[in-house]
């Protein structure tokens, strides 16, 4: 018998563990195919023949400078239909008791109500939306998240 799937409500606090940030605001968009996160890119590198990426996430009123390993530089359209060139990583995402590695595509995504979207290929075979609920796999102190409806 299959394993259930995990349910979650249409915005979620997430964790990016190896990047040292926690308690994300995240909306979950079944229409996303890629995960989003809000970063501001500011140099892509070789470490012993590996590429990485340098970037900058303004998150709880300080900046995070993270790195990654730099898995594709892709043209992804964004919400308004434009293509844009985004770095795109693989990195730890936790939701609830869940933990997998995911790729996010880095973007400036400071017009939008939440820092972090998760698209369909992180949820596929993993978790199902209610789209009814929110905050089904975060702590009880999520209600003071962005766009309380």
């Amino acid at each position: 018998m299959p394993t259930p799937l995990m349910v979650v409500g249409w915005r979620e606090l997430v964790d990016l563990p190896e990047l040292g940030l926690a308690g994300i605001p995240a909306k979950i968009d079944t229409g996303a195919r890629t995960s989003s996160l809000h970063a501001h890119v500011l140099d892509d590198f070789l470490r012993d023949g590996e590429r990485f990426v340098r970037f900058a996430v303004d998150w709880g009123g300080v900046r995070h400078h993270c790195e990654a390993v730099h898995v594709d530089l892709r043209g992804i359209t964004s919400s308004n239909g434009e293509s844009q060139e985004r770095f795109v990583i693989k990195t730890p995402l936790s939701i609830g008791n869940l933990t997998f590695r995911a790729e996010i595509s880095l973007a400036d995504r400071s017009q939008m109500q939440f820092p972090m979207l998760i698209g369909r290929t992180a949820l596929r075979r993993r978790m199902v939306v209610d789209s009814g609920h929110s905050w089904l796999q975060s702590s009880h102190n999520a209600s003071k998240g962005p766009g309380r409806r």
